[in-house]
């Protein structure tokens, strides 16, 4: 299988969490693929009409995309314990999370994209605001949430790490941590995992 990411991207994060989580980096070779949303690239365009990362080339379905597709794949494809609950309400709590962390993504990758991309002349900050409110929101309900996942580390605790890694790598002046106690001392001792270690953004 051939993974096509960048260091930078927190959904491709994802996926690379989840490929060290199950045991399956030996099977994936990792491509490091620069995308912009205003110069397309023509090679990743082969793979996913999409043009954006993660893209995952399998033997036998062709080139999945999206984190939650690929990350679901890959969890089909070893028999350790399963990042996606088969049935019932854990399933739908795990896929909630899941949501939550892909929705606060969305909004920081747009922050970012209004900043670093779009010319200054056009930046609406009434826009970014609203994008920052849905990340800020999100951090509260993980704060008043991770009590309650223990040792977990699933497709929802996944997300949200990669959340909280996103936002100190682009975003440090956030300061998330200042008012959210236990969600800092979630992130500190997952941090701490070789997953996670393995996949900080650069």
């Amino acid at each position: 299988m051939r993974l096509w990411f960048n260091p930078a991207s927190p959904f491709a994060r994802k996926v690379r969490v989840a490929a060290r989580e199950t045991g399956l980096t030996g099977r994936i070779e990792e491509i490091n693929t620069v995308v912009s949303p205003v110069k397309p690239n023509a090679g990743l365009a082969r793979e996913n009409p999409l043009v954006k990362i993660p893209a995952l080339a399998t033997p036998d379905l062709g080139t999945l995309y999206d984190s939650a597709v690929i990350c679901e794949y890959l969890d089909s494809l070893h028999r350790g314990t399963s990042l996606f609950p088969g049935a019932g309400p854990e399933r739908w709590r795990a896929l909630r999370l899941q949501a939550l962390g892909d929705g606060m993504l969305e909004a920081s990758v747009l922050m970012r994209y209004e900043s670093a991309v779009r010319p200054e002349s056009l930046q609406w900050s009434d826009w970014t605001a609203g994008q920052l409110a849905k990340v800020r929101g999100g951090l509260d309900a993980l704060e008043q949430e991770c009590p309650g996942w223990g040792e977990r580390f699933a497709i929802g605790q996944i997300t949200a790490a990669c959340v909280l890694g996103y936002l100190d790598f682009r975003f440090p002046q956030e300061a998330w941590r200042g008012s959210r106690p236990a969600l800092a001392r979630w992130y500190e001792r997952i941090a701490q995992r070789p997953s996670v270690k393995a996949t900080v953004p650069a």
